[in-house]
């Protein structure tokens, strides 16, 4: 499945299916499935019991030619960031052997984390707006695996159990703010560096996660060409990791890293500007369109 949460031209927000060129509103379709519960997002889709199932069992009814609840022209809505209210968004750092070599660092013994917060999210072709505190923004392409149900202490081998599915990730990062002092946080999460989308794919429709194509073009020249089988640190390794520290919960993303190829390590660096696009295609999942301006005066 694809699900994906809309906006419709009154600017009601709504999480859907979609299927081809239409969206169908899971927050009324899914009343006549399960008419007890109540979606008004993905979050809480997956924090229900049997959310996935609810969502899957209704894409069937769809599939059999059962039209139920509303359904819009996927080009009459705008598209958002999948899941717009996530309790964490863990980012993993250097997690790409070629990408850690680029940098300079060395190869992490253990996954290297730090977090954005929800408002850096944005979704499809939002701008990605560079603020007058940084001079060298950077872009990095990344998977990102949605958590389905709440965990602690994973075991690795039961791990891929939690997961969702899969959306695409772009970990804008003020390299210049990143590197001052070591505090990389305040070099990654200001408003506007966490584009996500366009749609959450579930996992069975990605199979394994760690053989996808990844490449991001940065206006028409292609910046970063790689494959998530060269994860240092694969997805059931995070996982575990990651819930012997705190609670996974649904709706949680966790960004799992960049392959080499970003802007800081170029010479000369590459750093984004205003009128720039950046464009991120992950194999099976889809692709992540942002441009970049400066703020409105």
């Amino acid at each position: 499945m694809r699900l994906g949460t809309f906006a419709d031209y009154r600017g009601r927000v709504f999480p859907g299916i979609c299927l081809g060129d239409e969206v169908f509103d899971l927050s009324q379709g899914l009343a006549e499935v399960c008419p007890e519960e109540g979606f008004p997002d993905l979050k809480t889709l997956l924090a229900t019991e049997g959310g996935l199932g609810h969502a899957g069992r209704f894409q069937s009814l769809l599939a059999a030619g059962e039209r139920t609840g509303l359904s819009y022209p996927l080009q009459e809505l705008r598209v958002l960031a999948p899941v717009l209210n996530p309790a964490k968004i863990i980012c993993i750092g250097l997690n790409y052997l070629d990408h850690a070599l680029e940098s300079g660092a060395p190869v992490p013994e253990e996954p290297v984390i730090f977090t954005k917060f929800a408002t850096a999210i944005i979704g499809p072709e939002a701008p990605i707006i560079l603020p007058p505190v940084t001079k060298e923004v950077d872009y990095e392409a990344e998977l990102a695996v949605v958590i389905g149900k709440k965990g602690k202490n994973v075991p690795e081998k039961e791990a891929m159990e939690y997961v969702a599915g899969y959306t695409v990730f772009n970990d804008v990062s003020a390299r210049d703010l990143q590197f001052r002092d070591g505090q990389w946080t305040k070099g990654k999460t200001l408003d506007t560096f966490a584009p996500m989308g366009p749609y959450l794919v579930t996992a069975d429709e990605v199979g394994d996660p760690h053989r996808l194509a990844i490449k991001l073009w940065l206006n028409d020249r292609l910046m970063q060409d790689s494959s998530t089988e060269k994860l240092i640190f694969k997805i059931p390794v995070l996982i575990s990791f990651l819930s012997q520290l705190f609670t996974l919960e649904p709706g949680d993303i966790i960004a799992t890293g960049t392959p080499p190829g970003v802007g800081f390590a170029r010479k000369p660096p590459v750093y984004l500007k205003p009128g720039d696009t950046v464009r991120i295609t992950i194999e099976k999942i889809g692709t992540l369109v942002n441009p970049v301006a400066t703020p409105k005066r």
